[in-house]
């Protein structure tokens, strides 16, 4: 049977994602390889951050111990926290930013797509809000795939170098933890497993049109929904947390 604690840990599993990917976006801001890319970054950084707020809020109010949205953010050590490895990969060159992004967003959207249909509405109502966003950032991601897949030699290569190494991520995306077998059995949560045989055929379509290649690999790397992160999690939280913990209960 659900309990509270298993909501809880299903929304951090959600809201994790969208603001540690959120957070890797705010670092490119000033970055981006022209003004208007990187304006549109900076509000994909924000869009994210929104939704997360929007999750840790729920999930503050149905720990009821007190906890606010900055102390589920901030707060938490690494091991707590359930984001898929995907999304703390480093920002190494445009081409990483947007492989990573594109194959994000076309499991977020897929996500809030069945998300919106859940019988607790505050999830529901979330979805439904967020959807509008990540419909956009996937537009903008795959846009992009294109742009690079079928522009320059130089942009090619790169783009494919990341998606050659960001490939071993994406199969953690639809793995279900207990905590979201049972909010799913719940009718709250969604059947990510679902998802996985959609997701690669959008995946294989854009990648086709970019004249891209899949990377013939067998093997994934997994972890974070478990709480076992990558060694570059460590310093993303360094960066994400350092206000808060160097001026403890600090207010703007």
């Amino acid at each position: 049977m659900m309990k509270n604690e298993n909501l809880v840990h299903y929304i951090y599993g959600i809201a994790d994602n969208a603001l540690i990917l959120g957070q890797r976006l705010s670092e490119l801001c000033g970055h981006g390889p022209s003004l208007e890319t990187d304006i549109a970054l900076t509000n994909m950084a924000l869009d994210l951050l929104g939704q997360t707020r929007s999750y840790y809020q729920y999930a503050a109010a149905l720990l009821g111990d007190g906890k606010t949205e900055d102390d589920i953010a901030y707060l938490r050590i690494e091991r707590q926290y359930k984001n898929v490895l995907l999304v703390e990969q480093p920002n190494k060159h445009f081409g990483y930013v947007i492989a990573r992004q594109f194959f994000y967003d076309v499991f977020h959207l897929l996500l809030l797509q069945e998300l919106q249909n859940s019988k607790d509405e505050t999830l529901s109502a979330i979805a439904k809000k967020g959807i509008k966003e990540v419909s956009y950032h996937q537009r903008f991601s795959s846009d992009w795939i294109k742009r690079l897949g079928d522009g320059t030699e130089e942009s090619r290569k790169k783009v494919q170098e990341a998606i050659d190494d960001l490939w071993k991520f994406t199969d953690e995306l639809f793995h279900m933890t207990e905590d979201d077998k049972l909010v799913f059995e719940a009718q709250i949560g969604v059947d990510v497993t679902a998802l996985k045989q959609t997701y690669y055929q959008r995946v294989k379509e854009i990648l086709d049109e970019a004249t891209l290649s899949i990377p013939e690999i067998k093997w994934f790397q997994k972890g974070g929904k478990q709480g076992i992160h990558s060694e570059h999690m460590g310093y993303l939280l360094a960066d994400l947390q350092y206000m808060q913990r160097a001026y403890p209960n600090m207010k703007w």
